[in-house]
């Protein structure tokens, strides 16, 4: 395998801002393989296929939800977030098998959190792992939308999603800055991924103190250390 800048590459981002394309691309063209991509969305329906609402219900918040169009964009954002959170310790499971492998790995998904991301790379650290995370940040719902379009045409405008979508995606490139994690825009699309691995540097944040620039609203001030989750912080009522 090619040589990478991480052991463990986890790329977090909303819906329909090209986290696959950019995550197949990190991990290595065929005969040029740097790592597989592991989809944390096919972890999210394992484990909502062995939960139950009543007992999990912070996993199945959509569950009784036929159309999400028919509620508010900052209702369906509260609910996604607050999934996004219950789902956190999915994501250092999945981490803490991948740093008992040696080969490299992208896990990419939705539902990866600024939060999780820094904790993970905190387990790395301390396992003499090479643990990094970038945002993808795409805040034009009108640009999700025609996303949408490319990627399944047979199902209309999706314009609602794409309105979620950008919200989302301006949540999470705030806790991003906020836990000190590089966030990368995702146009132009061409170069994408060499723009991702120069944010990484060479210690999974931006080199410098570049990285401030990156939050959705200018300068964001740094954190002294990674924090959890705050479950009061949402951008709905």
């Amino acid at each position: 395998m090619t040589a990478t800048s991480w052991d463990i590459l986890l790329i977090g981002g909303a819906s329909g801002v090209g986290k696959s394309r950019a995550a197949a691309q990190l991990a290595g063209e065929p005969g040029e393989s740097k790592g597989f991509v592991v989809e944390f969305d096919d972890v999210v329906s394992a484990v909502e296929a062995m939960t139950t609402a009543e007992h999990h219900p912070a996993l199945h918040h959509f569950e009784n939800i036929p159309d999400t169009a028919r509620l508010g964009v900052d209702r369906v954002l509260d609910l996604q977030i607050a999934t996004a959170r219950a789902l956190e310790p999915a994501v250092l499971g999945v981490v803490r098998n991948r740093l008992t492998v040696d080969v490299p790995a992208v896990i990419e998904g939705d539902y990866l959190t600024p939060a999780a991301a820094a904790e993970a790379i905190r387990e790395g650290r301390a396992a003499g792992r090479r643990v990094r995370a970038v945002f993808l940040h795409e805040g034009d719902p009108d640009r999700i939308t025609a996303n949408y379009a490319a990627r399944e045409p047979g199902s209309g405008e999706q314009r609602h999603r794409a309105e979620v979508s950008a919200a989302y995606s301006h949540w999470l490139a705030d806790q991003a800055a906020r836990h000190g994690l590089p966030v990368v825009e995702c146009r132009p699309w061409d170069g994408l991924a060499g723009r991702v691995e120069r944010a990484l540097g060479q210690d999974g944040l931006l080199d410098g103190p570049d990285w401030l620039l990156n939050g959705p609203d200018g300068p964001v001030d740094g954190p002294d250390g990674p924090v959890m989750s705050d479950p009061g912080h949402t951008l709905g009522p």
